[in-house]
């Protein structure tokens, strides 16, 4: 397969990320701690003694099992579920099997359901980290919530720029989920690479369509495309027709919606009935929207109805990821979407190998490792590998399966990585997606 990196502003080829990674891996075998910075080496609040550090590894899944984003919900748990069975069948951490215990995250429609699933973790389940939210308007919802009671909170899909800059109790969250200040320009080299140049654009109203919405109108700009229509509409609204007939009246030549399933459906439903829908005019979505049954919430009698619209999601098998993932996913969960499916399996190996390295299960010391062991000399894509290179004291680079990852250090505290690889996807005429071979690189 190959690769297209779009250049513009901090965007780079593949082959020097791995040139730079390979560099990195050669330099030196001492331990990196130049990533963690103060944010994430001091609390800001008192740490609760909620019972947890007990020697066992204890993880929360507070992700989508009802609600907008219901249809990621089984990828992110089976990409969890698959790197804790690799970690227990690779003797578990502190030589005990890691615990999981899973729940609802409301799917973006509750955030009182996401909350009160984190609160039974951190109490009853006294859990040591929890992954999710999987919505960036949950994850502000509930991280005061988790990280102030002292539990590590990686999330594999939230990624409004917004949670950048967001403090979490000096460096309790994190995510690995790029952020949307890199896919808003990844979309908008698809957009203007199809020579559009007169873009509608319509985005929830929330953290995550405003931020998105926030970089992609700037990068379009950029690119030297024209804002025709610029609309924000109510995520918690069932109606839609008169946010769809502003973007009839702009005469877009190309739509880009950023949403989720259930409205982002409704939405184009309208769209197709006021004659501006995929069949007429090219519509772009992302990754909240990549789903092989949105046809269904469109028209469940037409897999076709959605034939043509195209989008941009971090890439579920990136070339510079760990190899193997792909198939391993696979046979353990044939048949299910693949949309953050690497994110989460590397959220729950990072939180695994920082307690290793840490050699404990307490997060207040463990969160520290978080960032380093993605900066080390010694690079390596399993559980199982990189834990034998931390038992020897050597420092390690795990590269996910999302990709080498380079956690850097958000302003709010914790790490995100710097650089997004972004599938670019397209509905057929039977419903389901098909990634294009070239993939979208931004950053470094």
């Amino acid at each position: 397969m190959s690769r297209v990196t779009r250049s513009r502003g901090r965007a780079i080829a593949l082959v020097a990320v791995l040139a730079m990674a390979l560099a990195a891996c050669s330099s030196s075998s001492k331990k990196t701690t130049t990533a963690t910075t103060a944010a994430a080496t001091a609390t800001t609040k008192a740490i609760p003694d909620r019972g947890n550090v007990d020697g066992v590894l204890k993880i929360g899944l507070d992700e989508p099992q009802t609600g907008d984003l219901t249809v990621v919900g089984p990828p992110i748990f089976k990409g969890a579920e698959l790197a804790i069975k690799q970690i227990n069948d690779a003797g578990g951490v502190l030589g005990k099997p890691v615990q999981v215990v899973e729940g609802d995250d409301g799917g973006g429609s509750n955030n009182d359901i996401a909350g009160a699933t984190a609160d039974r973790m951190l109490t009853s389940d006294k859990v040591d980290a929890i992954m999710g939210p999987a919505g960036s308007t949950a994850v502000e919802a509930v991280i005061d919530k988790i990280t102030g009671a002292g539990a590590l909170e990686c999330s594999s899909s939230a990624t409004a720029a917004a949670l950048s800059t967001t403090p979490d109790n000096g460096g309790f969250f994190s995510r690995t989920a790029p952020p949307d200040k890199l896919q808003g320009p990844a979309l908008a080299d698809v957009i203007t690479g199809d020579s559009h140049s007169k873009v509608g654009v319509i985005v929830r109203n929330d953290p995550y369509g405003v931020g998105f919405g926030t970089y992609l109108k700037a990068a379009l700009k950029n690119n030297g495309a024209t804002i025709v229509a610029d609309i924000a509409y109510d995520p918690k609204g069932t109606a839609f027709d008169a946010d769809v007939k502003k973007l009839v009246d702009a005469h877009p030549d190309a739509v880009a919606l950023i949403s989720f399933p259930d409205t982002g459906s409704l939405i184009i439903k309208s769209m197709i009935q006021q004659g501006i829908g995929p069949a007429t005019t090219p519509i772009y979505v992302a990754d909240g929207m990549q789903s092989s049954t949105l046809w269904q919430k469109v028209d469940p009698n037409n897999p076709a109805v959605i034939k043509g619209v195209k989008g941009t999601a971090p890439a579920a098998a990136p070339q510079n990821g760990s190899p193997g993932f792909a198939a391993a996913f696979k046979a353990f969960a044939p048949g299910v979407d693949t949309i953050f499916s690497a994110h989460s399996y590397d959220c729950i190996n990072l939180i695994a190998l920082a307690a290793v390295e840490a050699k404990t299960d307490d997060p207040v010391q463990f969160r520290r490792h978080f960032i380093d062991i993605t900066h080390g000399a010694n690079a390596c894509s399993s559980f199982a590998d990189c834990k034998a290179l931390l038992d020897q004291g050597k420092a390690i680079h795990y590269m996910g399966a999302s990709g080498p990852l380079n956690l850097e250090t958000k302003p709010g505290g914790g790490g995100e990585p710097g650089q997004g690889t972004y599938d670019v996807y397209t509905f057929g005429a039977d419903g389901k997606y098909t990634s294009a071979p070239k993939q979208v690189v931004i950053g470094g």
